[in-house]
């Protein structure tokens, strides 16, 4: 979720890059830093945090006239968000930014290291810069370099260079991740990870193909293999932010494939689980844990909590936080406290974690936001690397948080030697598959607009599931009472019997999730007992059901995980499009915010 700018003319060009990484806060950072070239000369700030934290770095530096410029906000991958790791990186003679993940980098390092370049930083990115140089020596001009250089990346990147041996001269270069070069009739040249800090300076753009290579003046833009194709730049920052889409719920509920990626990055290996935020002497003494989160983060609490003890074989509660704070818990020292929450400013959540540090736990905090209160208090924060959710009804947020407490049950599963070695491997390789298997999942995304138009009415939903399938369907309802302002209700499928069953008629729409990997014929015997009482039945499976009134035909999967993830996609678009349907603002709920700081 990194932001890259650049900038070629002769306006202040340190404003032009600090407005538009502005335009790029809604990515989500944890740092960010610029490099400006003026007259051969380059000068580079970088800065831990928010932008205004770069400003202030800055605020005594002016430039005049002519130049180039290269901008960064950076979501920490490789290496930790120091300073040090923030871009633009520097070698000797020229600075990069890259957003993306260069797959070969230790490769490359290692050769490099060898001919004797020193490295400052723990990031991928470092390499390129360093290898440019290099090639540098060996080709008679620039560019020839410069292409050299991302021949021999492997990864998804977008890459901005500059360098003091061509000081009016930007480098590009796109596979896998976005750049939109743009320009305007006073002939200042402009680059963005999206349109939003074009609109109002660009008068035209060019979107890049992957495998476009080349390099910007104030004269000219090249590229190879094919020359750029420019369309005219039109519309409002807010809309460009959205990237076509007609809500950001529907943005980020796309966004979870790429999201996911960005929070299993150098976490998920072959054959292991690697966190930088937690080392062996924090797990010492840690027999059992406690979780605490509200609303959605509670279901991915929830969700966890059959991961933990199945896998883990480790005692757990979950609690929700404003029930926590009043109830005289019994907290001892061998617990590990674990507080989930999007923002880090959850009001009950943050105080629950005040009451586990007076009792002297060791705390954990699952957050999507570094720098927030909840991370500032707890011993040790995972971020989940979500970037910034405008939407009120978390979807991508939620998504990233069940995969980091995936992730964490088999760090502990390991360290407390619960799974074999082959279990572990097969894990990780099914963790791996999840990006693909959410964006396979927006397959469905026409099927649930169509059905939508039957689910307006009627006197409410159950969702039900079993075993992880209960939180989702808890999160499933949570989803559409949110953004439709229609009564739901997630239910655990064995439990209708006793007593909910009462209400089942043609007009109660049962939700029925029904995952081929997991206690399918018990969910199917519980879903029989509604359709009896004519419960209108829509089911979400990978296996056809012939009591279903509706069918969302799921792909099959080999692993509960992946087939939650997957149903969790089909619940949010389902949603959503009842919701819009229905002429709902499904960004802005009524009677909602997106991070709630009051009891």
């Amino acid at each position: 979720m990194c932001g890259i700018v650049g900038y070629i003319g002769e306006k202040e060009i340190k404003k032009e890059l600090i407005d538009g990484l502005r335009e790029l806060e809604y990515r989500g950072y944890d740092s960010a830093g610029i490099a400006v070239m003026q007259e051969g000369h380059i000068s580079a700030f970088k800065a831990v945090g928010k932008l205004a934290n770069l400003e202030e770095k800055t605020k005594d530096f002016r430039t005049e006239g002519p130049g180039v410029g290269i901008g960064h906000t950076r979501w920490a991958t490789h290496g930790k968000p120091t300073e040090l790791n923030a871009h633009p990186h520097m070698g000797e003679y020229s600075y990069v930014v890259h957003n993306g993940i260069i797959e070969n980098y230790r490769e490359i390092k290692e050769m490099l290291e060898e001919l004797g370049v020193r490295f400052l930083s723990q990031t991928d990115t470092e390499v390129i810069v360093h290898l440019f140089e290099k090639e540098a020596e060996r080709h008679a001009d620039l560019f020839s370099a410069f292409k050299a250089t991302i021949d021999q990346l492997d990864g998804a990147y977008a890459v901005l260079l500059v360098t003091q041996k061509a000081p009016e001269t930007v480098f590009f270069a796109r596979k896998g991740s976005p750049m939109i070069v743009g320009r305007n009739r006073e002939g200042e040249v402009f680059f963005a990870s999206s349109d939003a800090p074009l609109i109002g300076e660009a008068t035209e753009v060019a979107y890049m193909e992957d495998g476009t290579v080349g390099y910007a003046t104030p004269e000219k833009i090249h590229t190879e293999p094919e020359e750029l194709v420019f369309v005219p730049l039109a519309g409002d920052k807010l809309t460009a932010q959205k990237g076509g889409y007609r809500f950001f719920m529907e943005k980020e509920i796309y966004e979870q494939y790429d999201v996911i990626g960005d929070t299993m990055i150098g976490r998920v290996l072959d054959d292991d689980i690697v966190f930088e935020e937690l080392d062996d002497a924090f797990l010492e003494g840690i027999s059992r844990i406690k979780l605490c989160a509200c609303g959605t983060s509670y279901h991915a609490a929830l969700t966890s909590s059959y991961l933990f003890e199945r896998m883990a074989k480790m005692s757990v509660n979950v609690e929700i936080a404003s029930e926590f704070r009043y109830k005289e818990p019994l907290l001892t020292d061998d617990t590990l406290f674990v507080v989930i929450s999007q923002s880090g400013e959850t009001a009950d959540t943050l105080e629950a974690l005040r009451m586990a540090k007076e009792a002297g736990l060791k705390t954990l905090a699952v957050c999507n936001v570094d720098n927030s209160s909840i991370v500032r208090l707890a011993d040790a924060t995972i971020l989940t690397r979500a970037g910034i959710e405008k939407g009120v009804a978390s979807t991508k947020a939620f998504a990233t948080q069940v995969m980091v407490l995936w992730m964490l049950t088999l760090f502990f599963a390991r360290k407390r030697g619960t799974l074999t070695e082959k279990r572990i491997r097969d894990e990780l390789r099914y963790m791996s598959y999840v990006p693909k298997v959410l964006q396979k999942s927006l397959e469905v995304h026409e099927k649930c607009k169509r059905l939508s138009k039957r689910y307006l009415h009627g006197h409410g939903f159950f969702f039900i599931g079993r075993d992880i399938f209960f939180p989702l369907a808890l999160e499933g309802a949570l989803k559409l009472k949110e953004i439709s302002y229609l009564h739901a209700e997630g239910y655990p499928a064995g439990e209708m019997k006793h007593g909910p069953i009462a209400l089942a008629d043609a007009e109660l729409f049962t939700i029925a999730l029904m995952p081929k990997t997991l206690l399918y014929d018990k969910t199917k015997s519980n879903v029989e007992e509604l359709s009896a009482r004519d419960s209108t039945i829509l089911a979400i499976s990978p296996e056809m059901f012939d009591l279903a009134d509706d069918f969302i035909l799921t792909h099959p999967h080999k692993h509960p995980m992946l087939e939650f993830f997957e149903m969790m996609v089909v619940e949010q678009l389902l949603s959503m499009e009842i919701a819009i349907r229905m002429g709902n603002d499904v960004d802005m709920p009524r009677n909602l915010a997106k991070s709630v700081t009051v009891e």
